[in-house]
Order: C-alpha cells, then structure tokens, then sequence
C-alpha cells in the first residue's frame, strides 16, 4: 500500500516535472525577440509597442495574436484597431488601422479631427502636426461620429483635396486659412502662399511645392492666385529685413566725433551703422566683369571679359536707367554683365526683354502675371521698400523656381501688409444648441 503510494507521488511529480519543462520549452522556444510594427503615421514603434504589447505574455509568438490583436479600439487616438500576427518562433508584426483622418480644426480649446466625409472622429487637445489644420472653419457645437454643422459644403470638398495633395508629400503647412471671400492660404514658416480661390489646386501646388525648397530662409508672400491654363506665374512678394540699410534708410554719415563727413560710419548720435551702402550704379561698377580689351589686356574700361566675351560698356547712369525697376544684371556668382537673369542679392529675376514686354503689356506697370513672359512687376504705393520676386514655371533656362523642369521668374518688387480674414461661415444655425450627445461647452467635450 505504501510502495504503490510512493509511486503515484512519484508519478505525480514526474508529470509536474514535465510540464514545467514543457512550459519552460514553450515560453523559451517561441520567445518574441523581434516586434514589427506596420501602418502607424501617428506613432513610433516604441509607443505602438508600449500600448499594444502589455503583459508579461506578449513575449511569446504563439500567444500574443491570440490575446493582444483588438479590431475595436476606443482607448488610443487615431486608432480603429490593431493586429497582431506571428511571423516566425520569434518575430510578431503589429499592424496599425488609423483613423481615415484628413484634417482637423479648431473648437473651444481643443482640436476637432475629421475624415474626408466631414464626419467628427476624434478629438483632443493636443495638435497633431502631421495632419493639416484648418482655420476658418467654425463651427459652433459638434457631435462624435456626425458630420460637421458647416453649411457651405464646398468648404470641406476643398479641405478633402488639399489634405489628399498634402498626403502625396512631407510639405503640410503650419496652417491653413479660409477667407470670407473664399480665398485660400497656406502658411509655410515666413512664407504665405496666397491660393485664391478652389480653382487649379493641383497646378498651382504642384508649383509651389517645386518653388518652396528654392525660397528657403526668406520672408514674405508668394502669390499662386493667377495660375490658371494660360497663365503660369508665381510671385515672391519678398520682405526686406527691417535692420537691413539701404541708401534711403542709412542713417550715417558722421564720424566718432559727431562730425558729418557723409563716409562715416555713425548716425548723429553717436551709434555704429556700418558703411554707407552703395547705390544700384557703384555696386554694379564693382561688379562689373568687365575691363578688358581684345587683347585681354585689363585696361578698366574695356568691353571684353577675362575670358574674351564682350560685355559692353561699363554700367552709367544712362545704362542703369534705361532698364526701368528691372534690377537684373548679374551672374549666378555676383559678377554684373548687365544682361544676366539675376539680381544683386541672387534672386532670379527674368531677362531685361521679358520685363519690358510685361511693362508693355500692362501699360501702367501695376501687379499683373502675364502668361507668354511669365514676369510680374508689382509696385506698391505704401511702402515701396521691400523685394518682389516673380517666378515664371515655363520660360526660363536656369533651372530656378520650377516646378516641372521649367522655370520660374522671380521680380524684385515691394512689400504690402496682408489682412488674413480667418471666418469661412459656421454654418450651424440649423443645428439644435440642445442636442444629446454633443459637445456645447469645454466641460462637456472634455
């Protein structure tokens, strides 16, 4: 009795034995050493991993798709659901659903995600940069998993295609603005690209998305509004540095005694301003490659180059006056031959021919874009102190400001202040203030 007790506790502990050796088989064999994650735009593998993966048995291959896959998912923004499957003993991928989220607007003190229906699919409050943001659209109370209380419906079929043209490429803008009047803006860092209205989106951002990376750095207002299937031209509407001296600005003169020289490099109050600045006429007879006879011999007002090319006459005062605001001139590296598509700073601005003929054609010599030169001279009555600069896509051989291996030409101009109309229209008089479900006030939203 005793003997067949001791062999059924041995028996017992064999089997137990076993098992844990079986377990230990198991959890070793299928050990997850490699976790993939697929789908997620809004997350980094460390956070997918982090939200989906918890629990000491999602380290095992066999049992972590059968326990952690979740096709419904309300507990992580932007996401539908997620699942997990095994791709080898020790590799599972995590395959991510987000949200079909196109855009989001401001509400309160929160942001108000929508897909391309203009159905209300998420909220937060915090901002997804990744996702276009759109102001101008206002609504005045919303409802998860309803449509947006906006009255004009072309708004939202406007904000589907420009988040699809966004989807195509890394240039989201910091914003979006709607006008009133239907005009459209896209703030790029200092750059405003003006749209205008839902006419010719894919050409004029095909453009402007080629034009972005050549304008880095600078300030101002780039003008697509007139692109159209006759006309190509984009202008930088530039802003000059409010420190920047300019003949007309300088304020020196003195030297560090107080006295006026007109050289000296002081204002009257005894302030360091830097040298006088030159004027358009000295810069370019520094410039000036020019000097040279036939015989390559530099005689200083020889019409040859170093290399033998004739270039004219030196710049005078008749030359430089004679081509109008056009302040080209000058060579891709600086030199001025007074032909050359660039001006002093090294923004291209269009040969000397196609200005005049934009001139012509606009009579006054006001903001136009004209389709056969591709150049615009804007002039501005107010402030008259800051750089334009046109880009033409279509007829230039340089290779700048293009965006489909033409090129665009960039003018020299002024500055204008810009009034943003944020409101495009609530539209949401027809909806019920007192409506279950809906999000009234921050209190409720949240």
């Amino acid at each position: 009795m005793k003997k067949s007790k001791k062999n059924s506790l041995a028996a017992a502990g064999m089997i137990l034995v076993l098992l844990l050796a079986g377990v230990i088989f198991f959890f070793t064999y299928y050990q997850v050493d490699e976790v993939q994650v697929m789908g997620s735009s809004h997350y980094s593998e460390k956070q997918i991993k982090k939200m989906v993966l918890r629990g000491p048995l999602a380290s095992n291959s066999v049992l972590a798709p059968l326990l952690y896959t979740k096709q419904n998912t309300k507990d992580v923004p932007f996401v539908d659901g997620y699942t997990v499957t095994r791709l080898n003993r020790h590799t599972i991928c995590v395959s991510v659903k987000e949200k079909d989220i196109v855009g989001c607007i401001p509400y309160l003190d929160s942001y108000i995600y929508f897909d391309r229906n203009g159905v209300f699919v998420e909220g937060s409050t915090e901002r997804n940069e990744k996702i276009p943001f759109f102001d101008g659209i206002k609504v005045k109370k919303v409802i998860l998993n309803e449509k947006l209380p906006i009255k004009d419906e072309t708004v939202m079929n406007t904000a589907v295609a420009l988040s699809t043209i966004f989807s195509k490429n890394d240039k989201v803008p910091d914003h979006i603005e709607f006008g009133d009047d239907g005009q459209i803006s896209l703030v790029y860092g200092d750059i405003t690209v003006k749209l205008g209205k839902d006419e010719y989106l894919e050409d004029k951002m095909t453009r402007v998305l080629a034009i972005l990376p050549l304008i880095s750095g600078k300030k101002g207002i780039l003008h697509a509004e007139n692109v159209n299937d006759n006309s190509k031209t984009i202008t930088l509407e530039q802003e000059q540095d409010e420190n920047q001296n300019s003949e007309e600005t300088w304020t020196g003169g003195y030297d560090e005694e107080g006295n006026y020289t007109g050289e000296g490099e002081c204002d009257e109050n005894g302030n360091y301003v830097g040298p006088k600045p030159q004027s358009d006429l000295e810069y370019a007879k520094e410039k000036w490659i020019g000097g040279y006879d036939e015989e390559g011999d530099y005689t200083g007002s020889g019409e040859y180059d170093a290399n033998g090319n004739y270039v004219g006459e030196a710049p005078t005062e008749e030359s430089m006056a004679a081509k109008g605001n056009w302040k080209g001139g000058y060579r891709e590296d600086g030199g001025y031959d007074g032909t050359s598509e660039y001006d002093r700073d090294g923004n291209y601005v269009g040969t000397l021919e196609d200005y005049l003929a934009s001139e012509e054609g606009n009579g006054d010599g006001t903001d136009s874009a004209n389709a056969d030169s591709g150049n615009a001279d804007s002039e501005s009555a107010d402030t008259g102190s800051s750089d334009s600069q046109n880009t033409n896509s279509e007829d230039s051989e340089n290779g700048d400001y293009t965006s489909d291996g033409s090129t665009d030409n960039m003018d020299e101009d002024t500055d204008t202040e810009t009034d943003y109309n944020s409101d495009y229209g609530d539209g949401s008089d027809n909806y019920d203030e007192n409506q279950d479900g809906d999000y009234s006030d921050a209190s409720d939203y949240q």
